[in-house]
């Protein structure tokens, strides 16, 4: 890619060139104009009047190097015009417009930029539809659940079995809307925060001790054990919104095991950064599902065995970047997930 020194003075030399040309031009065909004239071919007077002669010479001169300027402008405004009707047609919707500009390399740059600008528009585009297909779906499964099963608890021959069965259903139904309505609202408001404001010292590995004991109890009927090996860390950040990254975390590694798994995690600091990693030995994940796991309502698991929204996830990877640091997936399909986030420490 050139520099944009080098694509300056390029660009400055290319049209000093032009209006270079353009006079040179004008004045090569004034002197073939003087030129027949002297030789008898062209017949006009030329007045003997040195400020007539200098006024009639600088009109014709301006004359033609109007017409030159029409002349040679057709070449830059013809790709002028090739682009905004690329951009116009961009601007309607049409994300497979394309250009393709020869010539310097400033103009192949453009297009390079352009056609890479369609084609994030176009993934943008396919993400909002997937992201209100996916909404729509989540929001609706539940509700149709929870009308089918209520309406069915108007039947009275219901034994007290089946009663108390619809009505768990419904129950664990409408949960599962509340956690999806808390989460879409928890997406929305940390995708629109920009700065930490209750940022405040802590002991981070305590936190993480916290979050394990809390889903221990949530997935008792799993039995997960804990390998959490750990140094004592303290962290500068939203206490609150950390503590949901460890929550999501800890939560999908027992979600998408068997019972009894064993799940691994590690607490370190590194010079100026904190690294902390959590495997299990489940199923893992395919090359294509680690490609869209950050993706808002995105599940890899399409059968939807498990109960989850696809919020879990972009939500973790929001508030990891919000306190500047990352998070990346390592697995192999069918031996375990790791999921690692790197944190800057706060000074």
């Amino acid at each position: 890619m050139l520099s944009k020194k080098t694509s300056y003075w390029r660009l400055t030399m290319i049209f000093t060139g032009i209006v270079f040309l353009i006079l040179v031009v004008t004045a090569f065909i004034m002197f073939i104009i003087l030129l027949l004239r002297s030789k008898g071919i062209l017949q006009f007077q030329l007045s003997s009047n040195p400020f007539r002669l200098f006024i009639t010479l600088a009109l014709i001169s301006i004359l033609l190097g109007t017409m030159l300027s029409v002349i040679f402008s057709r070449i830059p405004l013809r790709l002028l015009r090739k682009i905004m009707i690329a951009i116009d047609a961009l601007a309607a919707g049409d994300f497979s417009t394309r250009i393709n500009l020869k010539g310097i390399p400033e103009l192949q740059q453009l297009s390079k930029s352009f056609n890479h600008m369609a084609e994030e528009l176009s993934s943008i585009e396919i993400l909002r539809s997937d992201f209100v297909n996916n909404f729509s779906h989540e929001f609706k499964s539940p509700i149709v659940s929870m009308r089918g099963f209520a309406k069915m608890l108007k039947y009275s021959d219901l034994t007290e079995e089946e009663h108390n069965e619809y009505l768990d259903i419904i129950i664990s139904e409408s949960d599962r809307l509340v956690e999806l309505s808390k989460n879409v609202l928890n997406i929305c408001k940390i995708e629109n925060q920009a700065i930490i404001s209750n940022s405040k010292e802590y002991n981070l590995t305590e936190q993480i001790r916290r979050c394990i004991a809390i889903m221990a109890q949530k997935w008792s009927a799993k039995d997960p054990s804990f390998d959490f090996e750990c140094e004592e860390i303290n962290f500068i950040g939203d206490e609150d919104l950390i503590s949901q990254v460890w929550i999501n975390l800890i939560d999908n590694a027992i979600k998408f095991t068997t019972a009894h798994v064993l799940i691994h995690m590690s607490l370190h600091q590194y010079n100026d950064s904190i690294r902390f990693s959590i495997s299990d030995n489940g199923p893992g994940m395919d090359e294509e599902t680690q490609k869209h796991i950050f993706d808002k309502f995105y599940q890899g698991d399409t059968s939807h065995a498990t109960h989850g929204n696809g919020l879990g996830l972009p939500i973790t990877k929001k508030i990891i970047e919000l306190h500047s640091g990352t998070i990346y997936v390592k697995c192999a399909n069918g031996n375990g997930t790791t999921f690692i986030i790197e944190l800057p420490i706060q000074k």
